[in-house]
């Protein structure tokens, strides 16, 4: 029994922990923040922008040398003011070092759990596209793979992760801002593309969906 509450009690405060992390990421997005969101907007794509000017290998190197000459520099002048003021403070990064950070195996289990439940289904749906389980999916599927061969014509990966970061960071702002506008355009997107998709069904054998 006290196993059992144990992991109930684990488990809603994972869940907790998640509803927390994704309200903080909405935050962000949608810039309520402006200070901590322009920082982590900015962070992001500073690093980008030295991926594509530099190896991976020296983007961290430079990274952990500056994040190094940062912390040892604070250390050394903590030292330094409470050997003028003859003070015992102890050490500046304390309260850090004593900070739990490692993941219990319960933790470690459900990670994996998670990770496995989504590669689970990622191969499933691989499979039923790629041996057209329903047509209309799968040719929607390679569709969408013609239009990435010329994406990649287009962009490397990396612009590409820019372009996705300045998208995650402006479009939620756009939406929440002309949200009826964008609502009524998607809607006659979705009727043009819903028409389409009925007259390929009527005019491919086989192509009709089980429900229908």
């Amino acid at each position: 029994m006290s196993s059992s509450t144990t992991a109930a009690a684990d488990s809603t405060k994972m869940e907790g922990f998640w509803s927390n992390w994704k309200c903080q990421a909405m935050e962000l997005l949608y810039w309520r923040d402006m200070k901590q969101s322009g920082l982590l907007f900015g962070s992001v794509l500073l690093l980008l922008f030295s991926l594509t000017q530099f190896s991976v290998v020296s983007v961290v190197a430079y990274l952990a040398l500056a994040a190094l000459s940062a912390t040892i520099s604070f250390r050394i002048y903590k030292s330094v003011l409470q050997a003028v003021q003859k003070t015992d403070e102890g050490h500046p990064f304390k309260a850090y070092l004593d900070m739990e950070i490692s993941l219990s195996q319960d933790q470690m289990q459900r990670y994996a759990e998670n990770v496995q439940h989504y590669l689970n289904s990622m191969l499933k749906e691989l499979r039923r596209l790629f041996l057209v389980q329903d047509l209309v999916d799968s040719l929607k599927f390679a569709v969408l793979m013609w239009l990435l061969t010329y994406v990649g014509a287009l962009f490397n990966g990396l612009t590409l992760l820019i372009m996705a970061v300045v998208s995650m960071f402006s479009m939620p702002v756009v939406y929440d801002k002309y949200q009826a506008q964008i609502d009524q355009y998607l809607g006659l997107i979705r009727t043009q593309v819903n028409s389409v998709v009925g007259k390929i069904q009527e005019k491919i054998p086989g192509a009709k969906r089980k429900a229908e």
